[in-house]
């Protein structure tokens, strides 16, 4: 568990599960941290059908690396986010901007003929999680969120569990966070 500056690469755990809200459960990585705003994308929210499925469509002919599209949260819903692991990472391809290990956010003018040979995994966000200037450390402060360092198994493996998954790995205390009910009466 991170105890010091808020930084890029790090994952931000929901600590309110049962509350219901958009956060309910989540797990954020953050891929921007400055003076003007923190970026985050959930990796762990149900995509919306309608939206995938229109990305799918679009993506049809471009002979992509093993691809998924997720929601990446509630702000900009326009906006579209790719992390990718190289395919050769110890000479990532230009354009690509290193995360954590061998997770990158690919830039948006990344040509789409050279994505099948420059990358291993694609994951499409649409939308962002996003904070403004102090506002994450507030929820910090508060306990809304644990935070912990990324795996590549976060970001390119299932999604499903996931929250429970980085709670049990974090152990201690926090640890315990995972055995929450869904059904909050059995907690």
């Amino acid at each position: 568990m991170h105890a010091g500056a808020v930084a890029v690469g790090q994952l931000l755990v929901a600590t309110q599960p049962g509350d219901g809200g958009y956060f309910d459960r989540t797990v954020i990585l953050l891929i921007e941290h400055h003076a003007e705003a923190t970026v985050g994308v959930c990796l762990n929210v149900p995509p919306d059908p309608d939206v995938i499925e229109t990305l799918q469509h679009l993506s049809e002919g471009m002979n992509l690396p093993s691809t998924r599209f997720s929601e990446g949260g509630p702000v900009n819903r326009e906006a579209l986010v790719t992390l990718a692991e190289p395919a050769t990472p110890e000479s990532p391809p230009p354009g690509w901007d290193r995360i954590s290990g061998d997770i990158g956010v690919v830039d948006a003018s990344f040509p789409p003929e050279l994505l099948a040979t420059s990358f291993q995994q694609l994951r499409v966000f649409v939308g962002l999680s996003a904070w403004s200037p102090g506002q994450l450390e507030g929820e910090l402060i508060r306990g809304s969120w644990f935070r912990a360092p990324v795996r590549h198994e976060d970001v390119f493996g299932d999604p499903d569990g996931l929250w429970r998954r980085v709670l049990r790995r974090m152990g201690g205390s926090t640890g315990r966070w995972s055995t929450w009910a869904e059904d909050p009466t059995l907690n």
